[in-house]
């Protein structure tokens, strides 16, 4: 059973940094695409950043255009974590965080589509205030 557990949320003042990490237990990781998703009370789920490992060396990472130069995805294949560096952070940042996780990735797979991804974890919060 893949496990999917993220950490690194907490309360920071606007301009502050936080680093969240998704850490995933459960199985061998030969490829693999890892997403971060947020939801603020009241609102829907949004696609945060994305990265996918092919297992050849290659990777590819994607963001969406609220984070994008904000927000750095990362990874530790040797840990089996995905990072997620947030800077310049911003009230409207305040959410939820999820990351999500599919080991099959294939051609039609969509970083940003929540229902390309067959493993979520339970959440992290991530405050910040004005």
């Amino acid at each position: 059973q893949v496990q999917l557990v993220e950490s690194g949320g907490g309360l920071v003042q606007a301009g502050g940094s936080l680093r969240l990490s998704c850490a995933a237990s459960g199985r061998t990781f030969s490829s693999y695409a890892i997403g971060w998703f947020r939801q603020a009370p009241g609102k829907e789920r949004e696609f945060v950043a994305a990265r996918r490992w092919s297992g050849s060396g290659t990777y590819g990472t994607y963001y969406a255009d609220s984070v994008k130069g904000r927000f750095t995805i990362s990874g530790d294949n040797a840990k089996n974590t995905v990072y997620v560096q947030m800077n310049s952070l911003k009230p409207e940042d305040t959410a939820v965080y999820y990351c999500a996780a599919t080991f099959t990735p294939g051609g039609r797979w969509s970083p940003s589509r929540a229902f390309d991804y067959d493993y979520w974890g339970q959440g992290t919060q991530v405050t910040v205030s004005s």
